[in-house]
């Protein structure tokens, strides 16, 4: 083992994963080894359906691999539940609790003892220009401020590695433009270790110090790439030869590998 695998906050070795369905067994996963390093931007890119929210699954214990293993800060932690902290691609927030207490319960769940649970949700909610609607319902927010809220509720949880999946996918072109310049400002101050799943290569080279680009299933890692644009990352970065070119180079890998797959 390498000394960067051995220091990696998130270590995934040789996951292989499978289903069967109608009496088929499927590959969804093919050997896949990743790493995370500490407060470290790590991107997922690859097209829909090639097992990038099933290896959520896995990092999170909720499935457990065929093969391979996964390591969070070098503990074994294949199958362990309560790991990492987690953003899905819809909020998910409860109805029936106020913004604070959305996040508030969740980190008491977590383990943080519940008047500094409610102390955190207050503060960082005031940090973030979200203290006026801390005692509102979630279904009086707009898509991106409901995303706002969940973000915050995974980046306040008490586990080094979070994982987003596709949290901006389904919000508008403006609102997810806005998440994301948003998202860079506050991860930015904070550095935590974030594994990110997104189809938009322009998402994924906006955001990510490293972008591991995925083949269709049975998924496997068909290109390693150090993003080279520096930090703080602004979207202007977008209109950059460099971005352009890069941006390019991704789309014709990912099309050829669709093309073999018949996708």
């Amino acid at each position: 083992m390498s000394d960067g695998a051995s220091r990696a906050k998130l270590r995934l070795e040789n996951i292989s994963k499978s289903y069967v369905r109608k009496g088929r067994r499927f590959l969804v996963l093919d050997d896949l080894s990743l790493t995370v390093g500490e407060g470290e931007f790590v991107t997922l890119l690859g097209p829909s359906g090639s097992g990038k929210s099933t290896l959520f699954r896995l990092i999170g214990g909720v499935e457990r691999p065929d093969a391979g293993r996964v390591y969070l800060d070098g503990a074994d932690t294949t199958g362990r539940r309560g790991q990492i902290s987690y953003m899905p691609q819809q909020a998910s927030l409860f109805p029936w609790m106020s913004v604070a207490a959305n996040i508030s319960s969740a980190l008491a769940t977590a383990g943080i003892e519940r008047r500094r649970a409610a102390a955190l949700a207050e503060e960082w909610l005031g940090r973030v220009g979200l203290g006026d609607v801390a005692g509102a319902y979630p279904h009086v927010l707009s898509g991106g401020m409901q995303q706002r809220v969940s973000f915050l509720r995974a980046l306040l949880m008490p586990r080094g590695v979070m994982c987003l999946d596709e949290p901006f996918a389904a919000l508008d072109a403006l609102t997810r433009a806005d998440m994301q310049a948003w998202l860079l400002q506050l991860w930015e101050e904070e550095r935590r270790s974030v594994l990110f799943v997104t189809h938009s290569i322009e998402e994924a080279l906006t955001l990510s110090d490293r972008i591991y680009v995925l083949s269709p299933a049975p998924a496997r890692v068909l290109r390693e790439i150090r993003v080279p644009f520096p930090r703080p990352r602004r979207q202007e970065v977008w209109t950059e030869p460099a971005f352009v070119s890069l941006k390019q180079e991704v789309l014709e890998l990912l099309s050829q590998r669709g093309a073999a797959h018949g996708v």
